[in-house]
């Protein structure tokens, strides 16, 4: 018998995850939006991601809608710590104010894409997977940019927003350590 919902929510919390904004334009032009960190990386070649989407979310409707069409696209737009209200504004303003701030644009697919991301892919639906409450887009990358390399992420763990601490020189570590501080120094204030 599995886990109940609220005990498997209450593992995973402790989970840390990067924010983006899953983005779609439709067909005749209707573009929506939303926060999302059920997100990851696939494969490399070829160049694939994966985002989760709620069967009840309207974003899974349009992604379906186009996916019967073989046109279904979206942008994942990766956040800077900077860009939480974004975050904020895609997860609880009404769908058709979500785009009245930030720079939007769009790249390949046509899907809006935020100028100044952290990161942002513009995929087209490789395939797609019912999974339980949830819809798994595998999305091919179409095009990328990181027009913020010099930023950290937002981070998004224990039921609320943290911030990446820098990672500690070599001359900071105590004597005697040996680990490599590319891994083991960073981590989520809280």
């Amino acid at each position: 018998m599995p886990i109940s919902s609220e005990a498997f929510r209450d593992a995973l919390r402790l989970f840390p995850a990067g924010v983006t904004l899953v983005t779609t334009r439709t067909a005749d032009g209707r573009v929506h939006g939303m926060t999302v960190s059920a997100f990851a990386s696939v494969s490399p070649k070829p160049p694939l991601i994966v985002v989760s989407i709620d069967h009840s979310h309207t974003m899974h409707g349009l992604l379906q809608e186009g996916c019967r069409s073989e046109q279904a696209t979206f942008g994942v737009n990766i956040l800077a710590e900077d860009q939480q209200h974004l975050s904020n504004r895609f997860a609880f303003i009404k769908d058709e104010d979500r785009f009245d701030e930030g720079i939007w644009t769009s790249a390949r697919t046509g899907a809006p894409i935020l100028a100044d991301a952290l990161a942002w892919l513009d995929c087209r639906v490789h395939s797609f997977h019912q999974a339980g409450t949830h819809t798994l887009y595998v999305g091919e990358v179409e095009a990328s940019k990181v027009p913020r390399d010099d930023q950290r992420p937002l981070v998004y763990w224990n039921r609320g927003y943290r911030h990446l601490r820098e990672p500690h020189g070599p001359s900071s570590r105590p004597e005697g350590d040996t680990t490599d501080s590319s891994h083991s120094d960073q981590g989520a204030d809280e």
